[in-house]
């Protein structure tokens, strides 16, 4: 497990902006400045903030369940369990990385169409890409 662990901390470093540090419950937390993109526990486990209206599509969609605490909240949890979680866990952070960029680039219009191209490549649903456009 600790291999899909050290790869999804791996690859997440490299984003931009992005800084890792321990998360306080074990594992590693991801920021964007500082604001939280997601943690992976040291078992696998990965819990990712989303609004309440993308957590909802992606338990519809099947790819994460509520938060394994706080299930009533944009919170979402997933486990990995097998080589190919590494990644469905990464598409799961770079929506929320994403998303957290967006949020910041309201008045950067190439910004904004250059990080949309790039919603693009996570294959989302039609339900999804109109809830982060």
């Amino acid at each position: 497990m600790s291999d899909h662990v050290d790869a999804v901390v791996a690859t997440v470093r490299g984003w931009d902006g992005v800084t890792v540090a321990p998360h306080r419950f074990g594992g590693q937390e991801f920021k964007l400045d500082q604001v939280e993109i997601g943690h992976v526990h040291t078992g696998g486990l990965v819990d990712i903030p989303f609004t309440r209206a993308i957590r909802e599509q992606l338990v519809a969609e099947n790819r994460a369940q509520p938060h394994h605490i706080l299930p009533d909240t944009g919170w979402i949890s997933f486990t990995m369990r097998a080589p190919a979680d590494v990644e469905a866990v990464l598409d799961l952070l770079r929506l929320s990385y994403l998303q957290k960029r967006l949020a910041r680039s309201r008045r950067d219009a190439a910004q904004q169409a250059a990080l949309m191209g790039e919603f693009e490549a996570l294959s989302l649903s039609p339900e999804l890409r109109a809830l982060v456009a």
